[in-house]
């Protein structure tokens, strides 16, 4: 019994970081609003939500694989979440050619393909830098 709590204290754990990291982001980027965008079948804001949700969920499941407790799991999740918003932020701050904002908003895919590849790319080295 104590293998089938132990997985539902690591999902739930998981499953509300992610939600919590899709709020902190949506918080992070006030001026893109990206379900609203999505609600008009704007396929950057898709690619663009899509790719942070990716990225985090390799982080949250990198975290419960190699954590020790869930409170390991929990500090190692949020140091996740904000690793992509920082990335995300500074993005929009080193590329001068062109407002990531606006690009979103007028469905350039290009760049939503490149957010989605930077976020699961961020992802992926995050949760690789967790193992012990």
């Amino acid at each position: 019994m104590n293998l089938y709590i132990n997985f539902a204290s690591y999902l739930g754990v998981a499953l509300l970081l992610l939600i919590v990291g899709v709020i902190l982001f949506t918080i992070s980027t006030p001026k893109i609003k990206e379900f609203r965008l999505i609600a008009e079948k704007n396929i950057t804001a898709a690619l663009s939500l899509g790719g942070k949700i990716l990225g985090l969920a390799i982080v949250l499941g990198a975290a419960a694989e190699y954590s020790v407790s869930l409170i390991d799991m929990l500090i190692w999740g949020c140091i996740g979440i904000l690793s992509q918003i920082i990335v995300f932020i500074l993005a929009e701050v080193i590329t001068v050619r062109f407002s990531i904002q606006k690009a979103i908003i007028e469905d350039n895919r290009a760049v939503g393909t490149l957010l989605l590849s930077l976020s699961l790319a961020i992802g992926w080295i995050v949760a690789k830098c967790l193992s012990y």
